[in-house]
């Protein structure tokens, strides 16, 4: 696929996500007139705020009046604070990313050797161990392990913060949270894709040139196998940025994930769009790179 098909795609999606959103949140119950004034406030106020925030408009008119912005690169006001949302997003994406970045790398760390380890000792009890672990792991959601952490580490040990962003500690429970289960995923996958090339005739030949056998796992099976993990790690990132909702939540961790779980509260229209917009722009750019990297990885892919 050329590079003006694949931005076509991206293009789609993300159009997609808009619309979808936009519908969504309308659907939702509850007004954003009701929360700004309260339900006691007389039919003339509650009318003057609905058509001051253009939310009299039909839907129609509204999300092309969103579009026609958004083509401009305005996100519009906050709804409750009238702070320009980029401002908002430029404050809290961030927090995410360095979340969602230091989870990969525990994932990636933890991960990667384990498979590995458990590729050369398959059929041992190693293995064993290894895959029922990782198993355990992965079955883990953030939103139970994230408290069993806290509990665990920051109240009966007190070795770390509970929750928010005041000391440089803060951010280790949340990314542990999310890179245990990345760990899981990447410790089964790359056990499978070594298994796959291990017994392959260049492999073999490798072997019998003498070389060592960390030369031969490193630099001959790890990189055929790797484009398997590289997909996962791409497809990870993405989710880890989307994922970190909860967790963000979890721990106070003032990011995009909780500023849409606010905004979605408020009813604040403009703000939860474009979170979920930024969210959206990240997956489908992650997945893009992970592209660029199939091609570095193995050079078979660039003439597919």
């Amino acid at each position: 696929m050329n590079i003006i098909k694949r931005l076509t795609s991206l293009l789609t999606v993300i159009f997609g996500v808009l619309l979808l959103t936009f519908l969504l949140i309308h659907l939702v119950p509850g007004d954003p007139v009701d929360v700004m004034l309260g339900e006691s406030a007389n039919m003339a106020d509650r009318e003057a705020l609905r058509a001051d925030l253009g939310l009299d408009q039909p839907l129609v008119k509204q999300f092309g009046s969103y579009l026609a912005k958004l083509m401009h690169g305005d996100l519009g006001p906050s709804i409750h604070t009238q702070t320009p949302i980029i401002d908002l997003i430029q404050a809290r994406y961030p927090a995410t990313l360095k979340l969602a970045l230091l989870s990969l790398l525990i994932g990636i760390v933890i991960g990667v050797p384990l498979g590995i380890f458990a590729a050369l000792k398959a059929g041992h009890w190693q293995d064993f161990v290894v895959t029922i672990v990782s198993v355990r792991l992965s079955a883990m959601p953030a939103f139970w392990l994230g408290p069993v952490l806290m509990l665990i580490f920051a109240v009966w040990l007190g070795w770390l913060p509970v929750s928010g962003m005041d000391s440089g500690t803060s951010i280790i429970l949340p990314a542990v949270t999310l890179g245990f289960g990345l760990s899981a995923i990447l410790t089964r996958m790359t056990r499978t894709s070594l298994l796959e090339v291990l017994n392959d005739d260049y492999i073999r030949t490798a072997r019998a040139k003498g070389l060592s056998e960390r030369t031969v796992i490193l630099r001959h099976a790890l990189r055929a196998a790797l484009l398997p993990i590289i997909t996962i790690v791409g497809l990870q990132m993405g989710s880890l940025l989307a994922g970190t909702v909860i967790t963000e939540t979890i721990f106070s961790w003032d990011g995009v994930g909780r500023l849409l779980v606010e905004s979605i509260e408020k009813r604040d229209y403009p703000v939860t769009q474009a979170c979920v917009l930024m969210i959206a722009l990240s997956y489908v750019l992650v997945n893009l790179a992970t592209d660029v990297l199939y091609r570095l990885a193995d050079p078979r892919v660039r003439h597919a």
